[in-house]
């Protein structure tokens, strides 16, 4: 399903109804599949305005979308805190969760690292930002006047 005009991601659901619950593992296991599968199917669109033959051409150019475990949660009709309580508490579909957790981080990394998504927001969402913190410990140095010297006045002004 493509979209015309903005993200009707949120409309998108692998289930309908109001008690959404999971609760077999291979349940979520499929509907995880679902949503890596409408990522894929649906990527993200950018119109583009160039010229060919003095005229003016409008292109769409398709691009990847990334997969998150927020798209997932939205996708699976539950909230973010939700899928973190599961992978936290449900021993049940915690193997689950981590392997879809695992490809999303997959995915983003790979299409950074192949420049189809941006590098910079990536890599901070992946947690792998360069950091570099230095720690110098310098000693104080305390020099103390020699016994019995008189402290010296500024010259005043004219006077040498």
């Amino acid at each position: 399903m493509v979209f015309a005009k903005g993200s009707q991601f949120w409309k998108m659901r692998a289930r309908h109804g109001p008690n959404l619950i999971f609760d077999d593992p291979q349940k979520l296991f499929e509907a995880c599949v679902e949503y890596f599968e409408w990522c894929e199917n649906n990527p993200l669109t950018e119109e583009k305005v160039g010229f060919s033959n003095g005229a003016a051409v409008k292109t769409t150019v398709e691009k990847m979308r990334a997969m998150t475990s927020g798209g997932l949660s939205i996708f699976l009709g539950i909230t973010h805190g939700t899928l973190i309580e599961w992978r936290n508490n449900r021993a049940d579909l915690r193997p689950v969760i981590e392997w879809a957790e695992s490809v999303i981080r997959d995915q983003k990394f790979a299409g950074a690292a192949a420049g189809l998504l941006n590098a910079n927001i990536i890599s901070r969402d992946l947690g792998l930002a360069d950091k570099r913190i230095v720690d110098v410990d310098v000693p104080r140095m305390v020099i103390n006047p020699p016994e019995g010297s008189q402290p010296i006045a500024p010259p005043i002004h004219g006077e040498e």
